[in-house]
């Protein structure tokens, strides 16, 4: 499970903009909208979450930590320059 702000850190260390990541991901900018400013992300679509999820992970992002205890994200330079050549 993700947070919001695990979102919006992994899109702003990547550089990507709400509508790069919609492209990425296969989601509409609405989708990435309401994923970014939802108070309880539980209640939305769990294949919108994976394929965001997916989207950040390939290029580069991993997740660190819970939603209750020290979430956060982290890049994977190796995985990032895999996915950029």
């Amino acid at each position: 499970m993700l947070i919001p702000e695990q979102i919006r850190a992994a899109r702003a260390a990547l550089g990507w903009s709400a509508s790069e990541l919609a492209k990425e991901s296969g989601l509409s900018l609405r989708t990435i909208q309401t994923l970014e400013n939802s108070d309880n992300l539980k209640n939305l679509r769990k294949s919108s979450l994976l394929a965001l999820r997916f989207a950040l992970e390939s290029a580069g992002i991993e997740f660190t930590g819970t939603p209750e205890d020290l979430p956060g994200v982290r890049m994977n330079l190796a995985k990032k320059n895999a996915a950029t050549s």
